[in-house]
């Protein structure tokens, strides 16, 4: 992606945001001169992945296929002594695709905050690793079970959420016609290096051609010392 995208991709998100007073850290607004005047908060953030971050899978289509995330809280995997949850607040367009993944050690909870409507499509996983295109799926939607056939859906409106078991195999997009969806996660520790599996895409993190200087940096650009 340009830079020039991902600057115009985080305004969109800081504009979506305030829409339903959604206030986010002090430091969701720090430009890059203001990071570097903080390394011990930029070290920490980094190293718990916490930041803004959007990506296009790879691809170079982030209409159709890509992600604007912030993470405002999050422990470290398997450290003794870090918080044990996250907190991410998204922004997923119209036909925009998060694409099938799993989990492994993370279960999560995602809600609709405000906007449109966000349809989640659901497999289980096999035992050797595959989508189960056989199997029902039962999760529960604010608590209530739904069977589903195997790749079956869920459309969530603003204030409904679903919670997804480990190895749940999902992915995700806003309902055509009814606006970019803001979307919540509330979860165990998010470790995006190591506990995304996806089926068919390229790359979790955007190559980044450098057109104009950053507005924010994102949190894999924070400064590690």
């Amino acid at each position: 992606m340009l830079r020039s995208e991902i600057n115009a991709c985080i305004e969109h998100a800081k504009e979506l945001y305030a829409s339903i007073s959604f206030k986010l850290p002090v430091w969701g607004h720090y430009g890059p001169d203001q990071w570097a005047a903080e390394p011990d908060l930029a070290k920490w953030c980094r190293g718990h992945q916490m930041g803004w971050d959007v990506t296009d899978y790879g691809e170079g289509n982030f209409a159709k296929r890509g992600l604007i995330l912030f993470c405002l809280r999050n422990g470290i995997l398997r450290q003794p002594g870090e918080v044990p949850y996250a907190e991410k607040i998204m922004i997923v367009g119209e036909d925009q695709e998060c694409p099938w993944h799993y989990h492994k050690v993370k279960m999560e909870d995602i809600i609709v905050r405000g906007g449109g409507n966000l349809v989640i499509e659901l497999c289980n996983l096999t035992e050797d690793g595959q989508m189960d295109r056989v199997n029902d799926v039962h999760v529960r939607t604010d608590g209530k079970l739904n069977i589903l056939p195997a790749g079956g859906k869920v459309v969530l409106e603003p204030g409904q959420s679903v919670t997804l078991p480990r190895t749940l195999v999902h992915r995700f997009y806003g309902e055509v016609g009814k606006g970019p969806v803001i979307v919540g996660e509330v979860s165990q520790v998010n470790d995006d290096l190591a506990d995304n599996y996806f089926f068919d895409c390229d790359a979790r993190f955007t190559k980044i051609e450098e057109d104009v200087a950053p507005n924010h940096p994102l949190w894999n650009e924070l400064p590690a010392q």
